[in-house]
């Protein structure tokens, strides 16, 4: 009996964290997730089928609130902006939580950011009882030149409807940009704005949905406008953010280890930081074929690589 009413109270508390991120309904929103404490895959591969030539896998991405990069490296077998109707396109809603030493450790009720920008995608945990609740946004990041800052940092402010001050580095490249522009349609910010105690960096929403799944900006996060929103109303001042760089990511599920590799955009020996990955975290040795022919299938998706119970 206690086991039944303690699951019940987990789905009650799921299905509260599901509405609060939902303007609408659970459908309107499906990027949150139960997972159980040291179990850090989760999601699922979906399947869509182009109705129409004049659908492009940027629309594909922003419907089921994926950036390009990963539609484009989950289907690379298909044009961007004309996949031909009929074709079947990979829907890559499937993934592998950033590595976070003692991520065990994070209390009760509070809330932790991760952004892996190998991927170009953030991560929000809270953590209940021996379950982390997961939510988890495609993201927009520095162009090459203006790389978003990796780091730990906090949440020092929120700012609804922001007005843009545009930095003197920007004016100079546009000089045709004033000093500042107001809340409104023009504002590259958006509707919602968090500032990092790293002051000059922000995550914010856009008024370029096109730059999600994209290094377009000068350091700061983007975010589509529906989920700034989402985040802007869940976090808080105080709350933790990591940026890390991870191309390669090395989780479990049960007693099951899954490997997810991305391109990401430094020069990684991605054959070797899966190796060093699995030593650090696993304490385990595979052979290099393993590894080398998992990351050749990859796509930017977790795979199987080890299963304990067929060994």
């Amino acid at each position: 009996m206690y086991v039944f009413y303690k699951k019940l109270i987990l789905k009650v508390l799921l299905f509260i964290f599901l509405n609060i991120f939902s303007e609408y309904s659970l459908y309107a929103f499906s990027g949150a997730y139960l997972l159980k404490n040291g179990d850090t895959v989760f999601g699922f591969i979906q399947y869509y089928t182009i109705k129409d030539d004049k659908e492009t896998l940027i629309d594909i991405a922003i419907k089921y609130d994926l950036g390009y990069n990963e539609i484009v490296e989950a289907n690379p077998s298909l044009d961007p902006w004309y996949p031909r109707k009929g074709k079947k396109v990979v829907i890559p809603t499937y993934w592998i939580l950033p590595f976070i030493k003692n991520l065990s450790s994070l209390k009760i009720g509070k809330n932790l950011l991760i952004v892996n920008l190998a991927e170009l995608r953030l991560y929000l945990l809270k953590k209940w009882s021996k379950y982390f609740m997961v939510i988890t946004f495609p993201i927009g990041i520095g162009m090459e030149g203006f790389d978003t800052p990796i780091g730990i940092y906090k949440i020092i402010e929120k700012r609804k409807n922001p007005v843009w001050i545009v930095p003197k580095s920007i004016r100079k490249e546009d000089p045709n940009l004033p000093p500042i522009v107001p809340p409104g349609p023009n504002n590259p910010l958006g509707k919602y704005a968090i500032r990092l105690s790293k002051p000059s960096y922000l995550i914010h929403g856009t008024n370029k949905p096109l730059g999600i799944g994209r290094r377009v900006s000068h350091g700061c996060i983007r975010m589509y406008p529906k989920d700034i929103k989402k985040l802007y109303n869940f976090v808080e001042i105080g709350d933790k953010v990591i940026i890390t760089y991870q191309p390669v990511k090395i989780g479990k599920k049960g007693k099951n280890l899954y490997i997810e590799v991305h391109k990401g955009y430094k020069k990684v020996n991605l054959i070797q930081e899966a190796i060093n990955i699995i030593l650090k975290q696993q304490g385990k040795k595979f052979l290099v074929k393993d590894f080398y022919e998992k990351i050749k299938q990859s796509k930017g998706l977790p795979l199987l690589f080890f299963s304990q119970s067929s060994h």
